[in-house]
């Protein structure tokens, strides 16, 4: 494969979608959850500074995975939700997940 292959590869485009050490985690709760608010994914999250869940959350947003919704209340409320294009996500990280368990 030449680096033009290799550049516009899936594989490629797919990964670098997924990678980030939160990712996985962030998905994991909106496959659990119809939409979860910012707050409820940090929690759900330790370790995570809040600085950091949000850059993760963006890049899922700007790559479509993820959709971001926010309530003018007092105070005010963001929720995400995945979109047409993350649900697609499901089957593959479950595959993925069982793989993980059966190295163990």
């Amino acid at each position: 494969m030449n680096f033009e292959e290799f550049k516009n590869c899936g594989l490629r485009r797919s990964l670098n979608i997924l990678s980030g050490k939160w990712k996985p985690l962030i998905l994991q709760n909106l496959f659990e959850e119809d939409r979860v608010r910012f707050v409820e994914l940090w929690r759900n999250m330790p370790r995570v500074s809040k600085k950091v869940l949000a850059e993760q959350l963006k890049q899922l947003e700007k790559d479509l995975i993820i959709e971001r919704t926010e309530v003018h209340n007092f105070p005010p409320e963001v929720y995400y939700k995945l979109t047409e294009r993350g649900q697609k996500l499901g089957p593959i990280l479950s595959e993925l997940h069982s793989w993980g368990n059966g190295l163990a």
